[in-house]
């Protein structure tokens, strides 16, 4: 049986939605740069040309994300036209799930090479919600929770699990803490590739003026933050006695990652570095209401399969799209909070959602080679109602 190596990977930062940096920047934009960065990182003999599969995770491809966005941005960044693409949709994990399809269609000896990873653009194509529910659905009390906003499940979440307002807060303050002392060290500067953007504002005399800026740098950091500042916000979602608030649920973000997928032998043969193993993935249901906690399912299922136990796992990337989901998955799977997000979370860097698991992957590569941690994980909970969870092993 083959095996499956990542041989490189980067991301762009993370973009402020609807407001911020990369607003006026196209999705495939985005997606280029981290394709051709990936694929120049690659090294060794290998070409673009050689490529099986290009897999692009999106959770809303539709609008400026849609036509089979992996296709346009393939093409976009040069990738020959013979070279076939899909765009994927698990909502939150769909840059995870491309790069285990592709990890396992190498396994399993379907193809050699995949480029993996995924885009969400939240400024050009906004979550709306189902405008036009099913009223059936509506009407049936075992399933009409489908359909519940994602910050509400977080209230959810934490009213059933009693997650207080003050752990949410502190959490959400430690996250942007790490988040502003890893990027003030450089720790994020060899992952992230720099995006050129122009940006158009209005002068003091009302006329438009457009300005070229390298975006190389998170944009929702806030270098500042304390938990008293957090302890002041108010609720997002629940007016009366809710605890969910921008201080401790994530940024609706722009920005786009890869990953270059390969076949041990190939990658010898090519002359490319492995970095990280493929070991395995695993998804879990969950109910919609509390698609927070769908990582407390998945977790198990995945080092099950593999034979392996939470005390093996020596860093892991655990998608905070809310503090209350993630302080839940932390208490609930008993994980070690010293290895958890050591450079911060979504509510720090954005979650752009079709993108993050492969985001989440790219940071956890260069984390686990600073530290030579031997295996490590990325979580995710999914819209919905799932969670997933992928395993990588050092190289």
């Amino acid at each position: 049986m083959k095996e499956a190596v990542i041989v490189s990977g980067v991301r762009t930062a993370g973009g402020k939605a609807p407001r911020g940096v990369f607003r006026d920047t196209r999705p495939e934009v985005l997606g280029k740069y981290a394709i051709l960065e990936t694929i120049k990182r690659a090294g060794g003999s290998f070409t673009s040309d050689m490529i099986d599969d290009v897999l692009w995770g999106c959770a809303t491809p539709e609008q400026a994300c849609g036509n089979n966005v992996a296709r346009i941005t393939s093409l976009y960044a040069g990738i020959p036209i013979h070279v076939p693409n899909a765009t994927i949709n698990r909502f939150c994990s769909s840059g995870l799930q491309c790069i285990s399809f592709g990890a396992e269609s190498i396994i399993a000896n379907r193809c050699d090479i995949v480029l993996a990873g995924g885009i969400e653009h939240m400024s050009m194509v906004p979550m709306g919600g189902v405008r036009r529910p099913n009223p059936e659905i509506l009407e049936d009390p075992e399933l009409d929770t489908i359909y519940t906003a994602m910050g509400v499940t977080a209230e959810i979440v934490a009213e059933r699990y009693n997650i207080s307002r003050e752990e949410q807060d502190r959490f959400g303050a430690a996250s942007m803490q790490k988040a502003a002392a890893a990027t003030l060290s450089g720790k994020f500067k060899e992952e992230i590739v720099p995006v050129p953007v122009k940006i158009t504002t209005l002068g003091p005399d009302g006329k438009p003026v457009t300005k070229e800026v390298l975006v190389d740098t998170d944009e929702g950091i806030r270098y500042d933050t304390t938990y008293e500042a957090n302890a002041k916000l108010k609720p997002a979602f629940k007016p009366q006695g809710g605890v969910v608030t921008a201080g401790n649920a994530s940024q609706t973000t722009d920005g786009a990652a890869a990953v270059l997928v390969m076949s041990k032998e190939k990658a010898q043969e090519l002359g490319c570095k492995p970095r990280l193993k493929y070991l395995g993935y695993a998804v879990a249901g969950c109910r919609p209401e509390e698609m927070g906690i769908g990582p407390v399912y998945a977790v198990p299922k995945v080092l099950k399969r593999l034979g392996l136990e939470l005390k093996d796992i020596g860093l892991i990337e655990l998608n905070e799209a809310f503090a209350s989901q993630a302080l839940y998955c932390i208490k609930t799977l008993g994980l070690n909070e010293e290895i958890v997000n050591v450079n911060g979370g979504a509510i720090a860097l954005g979650h752009p959602m079709g993108a993050t698991g492969a985001k989440l992957t790219v940071t956890l590569m260069h984390e686990m080679e600073r530290r030579q941690v031997k295996y490590g994980m990325v979580t995710m909970c999914i819209g919905g109602g799932q969670g997933a969870a992928g395993v990588f092993e050092l190289c």
